[in-house]
């Protein structure tokens, strides 16, 4: 039953490569009909041997001949069908699965190991795309192999029995060996998650292993956990291989039991030679007619291990997804407003009864001690999270009654520490706008302060800048990202830390490009440095969740003695 829903999960996926499967099932007949006959032209083969009859021996040589050369056009025409069928399925699994790990709320993505996530993108959907074929192939080979057990049952009842009494042994040695793989496959592929976000986490933090010098301290973690996997998995490879063995030995015995079964019939007149060497020759479909069963056990059990884990995430089943609205809002003006807004990470609360309006085109910025709330703040109005009580409106439309591109859409966030993706700088910048013209782009690079700095670049804009932009330094980053921004032209602007990173000049420059924009965009800004949103319309103090003064630079450092001292520490 359980495979059953998630074949019909998986079949959707198909649409557009059906035809491939039919054509690999066609063939795939074929090639078992070839392989059904080649043992009675065989048989008759040795016949026409023994009677020396030299004409009918050509003619049954050339049958052979045709017959094996048939088997192998059919199986690569069939081969072919096969991997365009899987690779379309693959494709679009693989896809959907990485959209649905794109809506997967925040809290999901920072408290599971990354591994978790990519080891059903690559190995779980790899294991999931070939079941359709596997299963087509299985039922072609087990319906011509259950005909062989009926031929075998009209010629010769005791040699029926003898058969059937193997396979009962050979089935009774897989039992046990299914019951023990699958008990270790599922450990197996819970480390390999973990061994995956480890490796994921080398990647990403190699540079800070090598300055704390940690290589030694981190190889060793890495160590621990690809042994336990190593282990694990070399205990399950032993015991499978013995198992192996055993059920080979079964087979073997089984066959050398039919030769004594033979000779014995064929003494007491129960057998003609002829039909011994026919049904001698179809002892391997009889035993595959097991091993078909068998095999095709174990890799849906496999299947639906990996489609469960697939469809965890696509359906719904184990990861929360972010939820939105139906309202959607085109062209947002710029309203914010928070109405008694608390919110905490797991039991600790960061903000508490918050209450803040900005209007449209307004320039305002959120100052105070780290761990304050500041940044929590832009998580909640791009919706990243979602308030514990209170309320966040959107040009007076409640934030969770917007679809996604209402608010996401109409948001540019430029943050404090920016991922760039091992794209070029081009593809970087059109992830915002697909359709940019090139004056578009080099405007925004323009702005951002990093065109001069492209265009010394050997490939210039089609430059790759490497994984999590490794080849750009802090600031050159940052400017990138500012640029990718700005190209979305939004009327909101958000700016968390944005010009942290960068150099005095620099951020004098981005200083002035923002000032450029007053007016005409409603910016928000978290500053560290206050120097930087003096000459913002208002400046918001918050302490320990809540705003506790707002007013311009010049009101603050009258009525607020938090503001002003936090600003003459800095001046020292």
């Amino acid at each position: 039953m359980e495979s059953l829903k998630s074949l019909k999960k998986t079949w959707k996926y198909a649409y557009g490569y059906r035809r491939y499967l039919f054509i690999f099932i066609f063939f795939g007949i074929l090639t078992t009909v070839c392989n059904v006959l080649n043992p009675l032209l065989v048989a008759q083969l040795i016949i026409e041997i023994t009677n020396q009859n030299v004409n009918n021996l050509i003619f049954v040589g050339f049958l052979i001949f045709l017959f094996s050369v048939g088997t192998e056009v059919f199986w690569a025409i069939g081969n072919v069908a096969s991997n365009k069928f899987s690779r379309g399925i693959l494709v679009k699994l693989q896809c959907e699965l990485a959209s649905e790990t794109l809506l997967l709320e925040q809290k999901e993505l920072l408290t599971n190991s990354s591994g978790v996530f990519a080891d059903r993108l690559n190995n779980d959907c790899n294991q999931v795309r070939y079941v359709f074929v596997e299963l087509s192939h299985t039922i072609i080979t087990t319906m011509a192999n259950l005909g062989i057990m009926v031929a075998v049952f009209l010629v010769n009842k005791y040699v029926f029995c003898y058969y059937v009494f193997v396979l009962c042994l050979i089935s009774f040695c897989n039992h046990l060996r299914f019951k023990y793989y699958f008990k270790i496959d599922k450990e197996i592929r819970k480390l390999n998650e973990n061994n995956t976000g480890i490796v994921s986490e080398l990647i990403r933090g190699l540079k800070d292993i090598k300055v704390l010098n940690a290589i030694a301290g981190f190889t060793n973690k890495m160590k621990e956990r690809f042994t336990t996997t190593n282990n694990l998995r070399y205990k399950m490879i032993r015991n499978n291989s013995l198992l192996w063995s055993l059920i080979r030995t079964v087979e073997e015995l089984g066959k050398f039991g039919f030769i004594i079964l033979g000779v014995f019939l064929i003494s007491h007149n129960l057998l003609v030679f002829p039909m011994f060497i026919v049904l001698y020759n179809y002892q391997d479909h009889v035993f595959n007619l097991l091993e078909n069963f068998n095999y095709i056990t174990q890799y849906l059990k496999d299947y639906n291990l990996s489609s469960s884990r697939i469809f965890e995430i696509i359906s719904h089943d184990k990861f929360k997804k972010e939820t939105f609205g139906d309202v959607v809002l085109n062209k947002a003006s710029g309203n914010f407003e928070f109405r008694n807004v608390s919110f905490g990470y797991n039991d600790k609360m960061v903000l508490n009864n918050l209450d803040f309006k900005i209007n449209e085109n307004e320039t305002v910025a959120f100052v105070g001690k780290s761990g304050s709330g500041k940044s929590t703040i832009f998580n909640l109005i791009t919706k990243l999270y979602e308030v514990n009580d209170g309320s966040i409106t959107i040009d007076g439309v409640n934030i969770n009654d917007l679809t996604c591109d209402s608010i996401r859409g109409n948001i540019s966030l430029i943050t404090q520490d920016p991922y760039i993706f091992n794209f070029s700088i081009r593809e970087n910048l059109s992830l915002v706008k697909d359709d940019m013209t090139e004056e578009e782009m080099i405007e925004a690079c323009r702005l951002a302060q990093i065109h001069d700095y492209i265009m010394t670049l050997p490939d210039k804009y089609d430059t790759l800048v490497g994984e999590g932009g490794i080849t750009l330094s802090g600031g050159q980053r940052q400017r990138l990202a500012i640029a990718r921004a700005l190209l979305k032209k939004t009327e909101i602007i958000l700016f968390d830390e944005a010009t942290s990173a960068l150099d005095n000049e620099t951020q004098k420059d981005i200083q002035m490009a923002i000032n450029n924009m007053k007016g005409e965009y409603t910016i928000l800004i978290i500053a560290h440095r206050l120097s930087t949103v003096i000459n913002s319309d208002r400046i918001l103090f918050v302490d320990d969740g809540r705003v506790i003064a707002t007013g311009t630079h010049e009101e603050l450092m009258k009525n607020c003695i938090e503001y002003k001292n936090l600003y003459e520490t800095e001046l020292v």
